[in-house]
Order: structure tokens, then sequence, then C-alpha cells
């Protein structure tokens, strides 16, 4: 095992962010079962919350950044030796499993408790990873919807080390690949308006992981370019603001790459962050740092506690500006409390389990090992 540590400052600000954005959406989404507004952030066309765009947009920054991380540490882990890839499921295993079917079971539970619409032939689905097919498919589960993304990752990771392993120049296939998934998905759009592919291509954002992927290796081999390009203060200033507009639903260029485009941004400010220098926002602090760490935990359990609280802040009578403040603070402040007590008294027995098949050390923080 390299004994040398692989330190990112302020990606678990990142992570932090790109958690709560999913939070706040899906929170907004559910305002209808608190008697509240759900079109408070306005609506689309088909009369869909706006708020429902901020929840895809944190899950692209999650897609870029875990396309960066893979990468990085694979690209080490190949640099000392052959990429050890039953260590790498293990590791992933041991990271996704257990957090992914403890809340499985007990979201199961509550859907058949509660006599909720359930599927036998949508679960055997989330329980092999294909949660993205139910949710293209429009077939999915109760609480468990937003594991399309875990989906996602899982099936990503399939493949992702291998080709890591058994290709020598990257940059060029994984740009093509890239190129090619954006170029099929746009045709479609064009002239098969959604169409089955369309939508596969829009939820799967294989090349949005590959996205960061590329800039992991551009990072790795200290492309002067690139570094130039997206490090700077010009650069790092354009992508704050256009997360700002994000945050507050104003940001839309063309609709069938806005997630291309979020995916590009956050790479940029991934190297802003890892480079130091031209941070405009500094996202290494504690207080990231303690949410980035549980953020795994705060996108799983969320969707049980919204349903929850709507159940016990529904029929409160006081001033609708406060119950939109009391929505949003229990259900945000609760979902941080239990995903800390997940981490610390859960999580936190297979990650030391996954020390044992590491390969390059990475930490969350300085002076942590993760």
């Amino acid at each position: 095992m390299n004994n040398k540590v692989v330190y990112f400052a302020g990606l678990n600000g990142i992570r932090a962010i790109a958690a709560l954005a999913v939070v706040v959406s899906h929170i907004t989404i559910a305002l209808k079962d608190f008697g509240l507004n759900p079109h408070v952030l306005g609506s689309f066309q088909d009369g869909t919350p706006k708020g429902y765009i901020l929840g895809g947009y944190g899950v692209t920054v999650f897609f870029v950044l875990s396309g960066f991380l893979i990468t990085y540490l694979l690209l080490c882990e190949k640099d000392n030796h052959s990429v050890n890839i039953k260590k790498f499921y293990v590791r992933r295993i041991l990271r996704i499993w257990p957090l992914y079917y403890l809340y499985l079971l007990i979201a199961v539970t509550v859907i058949i408790l509660y006599g909720l619409d359930f599927s036998i032939k949508s679960l055997i689905l989330y329980l092999f990873y294909a949660a993205n097919v139910p949710f293209i498919l429009g077939i999915g589960l109760p609480f468990i919807g937003h594991y399309w993304s875990l989906g996602v990752e899982e099936q990503f990771y399939l493949f992702w080390p291998w080709f890591i392993k058994k290709t020598k120049n990257l940059i060029v296939p994984i740009f093509t690949m890239t190129i090619g998934l954006v170029g099929i998905k746009l045709m479609h759009h064009m002239f098969y308006p959604n169409s089955l592919l369309e939508s596969i291509i829009h939820v799967t954002r294989f090349h949005c992981m590959m996205i960061g992927a590329m800039g992991a290796i551009l990072l790795k081999n200290n492309y002067t370019l690139f570094l130039k390009l997206v490090d700077n203060k010009f650069t790092q200033s354009i992508c704050w603001i256009i997360m700002i507009l994000v945050a507050i639903n104003k940001f839309h260029f063309i609709s069938v790459i806005d997630n291309e485009i979020i995916s590009l941004v956050s790479l940029c400010i991934i190297i802003g962050q890892i480079k130091v220098y031209n941070r405009i926002v500094n996202l290494e602090n504690n207080i990231f740092d303690f949410l980035g760490k549980i953020s795994y935990g705060i996108y799983v359990i969320h969707p049980l506690l919204i349903f929850f609280f709507s159940k016990v802040l529904n029929g409160i009578e006081v001033n609708i500006y406060w119950k939109y403040c009391i929505v949003y603070f229990s259900i945000l402040s609760t979902t941080i409390f239990i995903s800390y007590i997940s981490f610390e008294y859960f999580e936190k027995f297979f990650l030391k389990l996954k020390k044992n098949f590491v390969v390059v050390n990475s930490a969350a923080k300085k002076n942590e090992f993760n």
C-alpha cells in the first residue's frame, strides 16, 4: 500500500452543498403534503414544481465529484502497480451497501405498513442496483426513488476500474465517449424528442462522471493549459455566479445540456478548491467538513423524514411564512442529526473494515485518514 495520503481540500464542502441541494429540492416538491405551495419557486409548463430541478443539479455535482475522485485514486494506484479490481469493489461495497440496504429495508417496511403502492418487480431492481430503471420507466417505489443515482454510480463502477486498468492513453477515448453520449442525446432530443434512449442517457449521465474523470487526469498530469483555463479568478467567479443562479432557481441556458454545463462548472469549482490560491469561496472549514462527511447519509435517509414530518406538521396552524421555516428547518436539522448518528454508530464500522482493502490512502480532511 502506498503510504502517501491523497488529500484534496474543500471537496467535503462540495459534497455538503450537493446533498443539501437534493434535500431542499425534495422538501420543496413535497410542500403540498404540509398544506403549503410546492410551486413557491415557480413551475414548468407541464406544472412540475421548479424546485425539482435543484435536486437534479445536486446529483450532477455528485456524479462529477465521484468521477473525479475515483479516477484520480485509480490513477495513483495504477502508477504504483496494477489496479487491484477486487479491493476496489470491496471498498465500494463497504462504503455503499450497508446503509443502502438498511434504509431500503426500513423504507419497504414503512411502505407496507402504510399500504402504499408496492411492486415486487420494482423492488428486485432496487435490490440489484438497477434503481435507475424504475425511475426512467416511472414505476419507482415511494421513499427510494432517489436511489436511481446510486444505481447509476454502481453501474459506472462495473466497468470503470477495468477501463482505467486496461487503457493507456485515457483522455482521447474518454473525451470521445463523452462527446458521443452528448451527441446522441442531442440528436434524439432534436429528431426523436422524449425518446427512451434520450431519457436513459439523461438519467444515467455516465458522461458527467467522465467529465470529472477527465479533470482528474488533466490535474494529475499537470496539464498547464487546462489549469490556467479553470484555476483563475475570472473562471472561478463565473462558476460561482452560475451556482448561485442554480441555488435561486434562475439558471437556464439550454435545457437539454444544462446538466452538462453544470458538470463543467462543478469540475472548475473542484479544481479551484484543490488548488486553493484562486478560490472565490472557501469550502475548507469545520462545518462543511462535518456535513460532507455525513453527506451519504443525508442523501439516503431524507425522503422518509419528509414523509413522517408531513404527518406531524400538516395540520399545525401558524403563520404561513413561519410554517415554511418550520418545515425546512425541522427536516434539515433532523436529517443532519440522524445522518450523524448513522455515520458514527453504523457506517463507521464498515469504513474501518474498508481500510483493510485500501491501496492508495485518501483523506477527507487534513490529518484524518479516510
